[in-house]
């Protein structure tokens, strides 16, 4: 990395770009190497937090990158909170949230902040996600509510196609476009609006962090937006696989998505919300089951729809009712 004290020809720093690391030492070298390549004429400055990984981080960032800041946690303190320790000490005009396993490209970093510079009204901006593959990731999202959620579960939103799912990939996503949400592997956020509604509930140890973000962006009239002019390499699942050895990352959902999920409900849909969420989800584990033993004959698949929804009720009490986190 270059010297992050490197300013710009206001003097001051353009983009704050905040790390979180949790067990990816292995990501660390492509991910500021594509970074270092990225940065053009800004000015950057670089805060890792490290979320007590248990591999050999620490070794890598003082050796390779002793120029960026580093906050090393005693324990695991989750996404959010892990997000919001490093925005507390970031200079920037802009703040760039980053994972350690999404690579941007070449003009990713100039595209994105003359985007923002040229558009004041945008709070949020996010931009296209790829797999290793090339394949389109989600990239510009809805937000979840109870029922849309059970469409997608049931594969029941083809009888209902007037509902707003989280992901609409029918769309070519070349286009700018606002929306409800981006994802957190590149989120650039203003520093107005952090200064206006903060960063992250510190109740969302992982997964919805950034969904409940924008909705108080939106809420506080800025707009959220999908910017299609660069891409983003987006490897996803790394830290959480680390936490437990989950099989199928990207289709599973972990016990840590299910509490998010329902806090989630129970902040913007109230109790109602929140049973209704768990009274769907039973529901599509019940017709999973149902179909895996009647249509296919596949006893783990209707064992795995049954643990969701022993996991969810287990959440469900856990966390009373949705009101708290357990982490």
């Amino acid at each position: 990395m270059q010297d992050q004290d490197t300013t710009n020809r206001a003097g001051g720093v353009d983009v704050s770009v905040v790390v979180v690391n949790f067990n990816t030492a292995h990501l660390l070298h492509r991910m500021f190497a594509a970074l270092d390549a990225a940065r053009g004429p800004l000015s950057l400055e670089v805060i890792v937090v490290d979320n007590a990984s248990r591999d050999n981080s620490l070794q890598v960032l003082n050796s390779l990158y002793p120029l960026a800041e580093t906050l090393q946690n005693k324990t695991n303190v989750g996404f959010g909170r892990a997000n919001n320790q490093g925005v507390e000490l970031a200079r920037g005009r802009y703040v760039l949230l980053l994972n350690t396993d999404a690579f941007v490209a070449p003009d990713t970093l100039t595209k994105t902040v003359a985007y923002m510079d040229a558009n004041p009204a945008c709070g949020v901006l996010g931009t296209k996600l790829i797999g290793e593959d090339g394949a389109l990731q989600p990239s510009c999202r809805y937000f979840p509510t109870p029922w849309n959620t059970f469409l997608m579960a049931t594969g029941f939103s083809k009888l209902f196609r007037g509902t707003r799912l989280v992901d609409d990939l029918s769309w070519d996503h070349e286009s700018e476009r606002d929306c409800d949400w981006v994802p957190g592997c590149y989120y650039l956020v203003r520093r107005e609006v952090i200064d206006s509604v903060g960063l992250f509930d510190p109740r969302f140890f992982l997964y919805f962090e950034e969904v409940d973000h924008c909705r108080a962006v939106r809420n506080a009239g800025w707009k959220v937006t999908y910017f299609p002019h660069t891409q983003v390499v987006h490897l996803g699942g790394e830290s959480a696989q680390s936490l437990a050895p989950i099989k199928n990352i990207g289709r599973q959902i972990s016990a840590l998505q299910i509490e998010s999920q329902l806090l989630y409900f129970r902040k913007h849909h109230g109790i109602v919300g929140a049973i209704s969420a768990v009274v769907l989800t039973m529901l599509a584990d019940a017709i999973k089951a149902l179909s895996g033993l009647v249509r296919h004959r596949d006893r783990a698949r209707a064992t795995t729809a049954m643990s969701h929804t022993w996991k969810t009720l287990q959440s469900l009490v856990g966390t009373d009712l949705a009101s708290r986190a357990t982490r």
